[in-house]
């Protein structure tokens, strides 16, 4: 039997905006006096991202834009919203600052991973260790390595309110995106869920799926995930995999097999897997398989050439 969700009520001054998976959350924190709103979609999505704010905000400005971490779907809609709002001020994570200016879409993973995000610009820096005013809260900022070794999340302690991003979901967390490039990152997040924890939030805003209550149910899902992964690095690449094709499926909603696949052939970090666990298979025998198992999952629907996205 399903358990039932924890009931909670989140403060008046915080408004959240599911989003679904190809853009994240966005989380607008606002009080009379002061906007801001934490990650801002995928390209795709941003005229609809500046709407929402809009239509919430009236005549008020949008102060401030924060960023999570600085992967396309959660900073994808930033140069819409700073042509919208030409006076707010952007703080990103300080860890790739220097990827932001100048502009290197290379260094900010955006051509690895075969996705877009139109280039913008910051004006300071999320430090972890500092604290925020937003939304008539106190927000600390805590570093969040793991997903991205340069993400950061939210914590309003009087409210107990975590926004995690990617941290942790309610059914698990992001990517490990460290892992797929050779580098050891999984104790990381293991080291994120124990911040998580001793934060002890009553409730979550996660990047993405609504917002929830059960911390212990989520941290033993994700602490499950996560024990998974280590024993078997090779499903987190196989994840990874499905994620990321899944992700261009989204964005693009009908494709031809032919045509992901010559995506996939140009993605770095595709090809990169490939080498990595299967060793002489040649990549777009894996892209088929890869979509094979997004149509078991009910996650994609084929039909001749022609793909089509479900979600």
């Amino acid at each position: 039997m399903q358990q039932a969700p924890i009931p909670f009520t989140l403060p008046a001054s915080v408004r959240v905006f599911q989003r679904g998976w190809l853009s994240s959350n966005n989380i607008l924190l606002s009080d009379q006096d002061h906007a801001a709103l934490v990650d801002s979609g995928y390209s795709s999505h941003s005229a609809q991202t500046v709407a929402l704010v809009r239509a919430a905000l009236g005549a008020q400005p949008l102060d401030q834009l924060l960023n999570t971490h600085l992967h396309s779907d959660h900073c994808g809609g930033n140069a819409a919203l700073q042509a919208a709002h030409p006076d707010m001020d952007t703080l990103i994570p300080p860890g790739h600052a220097h990827a932001v200016r100048p502009w290197s879409a290379a260094d900010l993973t955006f051509e690895v991973t075969g996705q877009s995000c139109p280039p913008f610009g910051y004006d300071d820096l999320l430090q972890p260790g500092s604290t925020l005013h937003l939304g008539g809260l106190e927000w600390q900022v805590h570093a969040a390595p793991g997903h991205d070794p340069h993400s950061v999340v939210l914590f309003a302690p009087q409210a107990r309110l975590l926004i995690s991003a990617d941290a942790l979901w309610e059914n698990g967390f992001g990517i490990v995106f460290p892992e797929l490039e050779g580098e050891d990152a999984f104790d990381a997040v293991g080291a994120t869920l124990d911040l998580i924890a001793e934060l002890d939030p009553v409730s979550v805003i996660p990047g993405h799926g609504a917002p929830f209550a059960d911390l212990a149910g989520a941290l033993k899902t994700a602490r499950a995930r996560l024990d998974y992964f280590q024993r078997q690095p090779e499903r987190h690449r196989n994840y990874a995999a499905k994620v990321l094709l899944k992700f261009k499926l989204l964005e693009q909603q009908t494709t031809t097999v032919a045509d992901l696949t010559h995506w996939a052939l140009a993605t770095p970090y595709l090809a990169q897997m490939a080498r990595s666990f299967k060793g002489e298979t040649p990549l777009p025998v894996l892209v088929e398989d890869w979509i094979a198992q997004l149509v078991r999952a009910g996650a994609a629907e084929i039909e001749g050439a022609v793909l089509r996205n479900r979600d």
